[in-house]
């Protein structure tokens, strides 16, 4: 059985969490979660780029010169792409059934493979969750200050409900026990804070270290033993 040690905001530790040994066997490989990080990106895009080829600009249908007797090579339309304001030629236009389908098995095993890394990496933390009555950037950062972790890219996972949830299912209230401590680390830069739930590999992946609120521990636990 492992355990990850617990910090105070001052940075001092005040404890252990324990975690069973089970939860950090991963079933993915580097393939698995090459897929799913590509599908991830992929499906971020837009795909909203959008050209007029010579068909759809704005021009008259008259010739620019006489067919014949200029000496110049023969022209048939001013939105040719060869003119200024002409269409464009093999650009881009808006896509659609883009969408790279993700196995729902496959996306849970790649998460905990990703978690997992950050717990033998010793890259996650437990933060003892103190509720602040007022947002104060100063306490944040003197605790990633005497953790070592000023100017990395960190992330800070809650407990609490999916948001975005589907209809028919409880969703997470706008405001959250979280709110004060998010405020808080706004104006630090690369720092997020994030739900257990909603996090996502790409997430994990970009971030140098985790810091999990122990009483999002068990929620995170849930996450590991192959749930969402």
């Amino acid at each position: 059985m492992a355990a990850l040690k617990k910090y105070n905001l001052a940075g001092k530790e005040v404890g252990q969490i324990s975690i069973e040994d089970d939860l950090l066997k991963s079933s993915a490989n580097s393939q698995m979660i090459k897929d799913y990080i590509i599908a991830l990106r992929e499906n971020a895009r837009q795909w909203s780029a959008n050209t007029k080829s010579r068909a759809e600009v704005n021009h008259s249908g008259k010739k620019p010169h006489p067919q014949k007797g200029t000496g110049r090579a023969r022209q048939g339309y001013l939105g040719a792409p060869q003119y200024k304001g002409g269409g464009r030629v093999h650009a881009p236009k808006p896509k659609f059934d883009q969408h790279v389908r993700i196995n729902k098995k496959e996306k849970r095993a790649a998460i905990r493979h990703l978690i997992i890394e950050k717990i033998l990496d010793n890259r996650l933390h437990v933060l003892q969750f103190e509720e602040i009555k007022e947002p104060k950037t100063k306490s944040v950062s003197e605790f990633l200050k005497n953790r070592a972790l000023e100017g990395k890219r960190v992330l800070f996972l809650g407990d609490g409900l999916f948001m975005g949830a589907k209809e028919g299912k409880e969703a997470a209230p706008p405001t959250h026990k979280f709110e004060t401590f998010v405020k808080s680390i706004r104006n630090i830069p690369e720092s997020e804070f994030m739900l257990v739930p909603n996090v996502s590999g790409y997430d994990i992946i970009v971030s140098h270290d985790l810091i999990v609120m122990d009483t999002a521990f068990d929620q995170l636990k849930v996450l590991l033993g192959g749930q969402q």
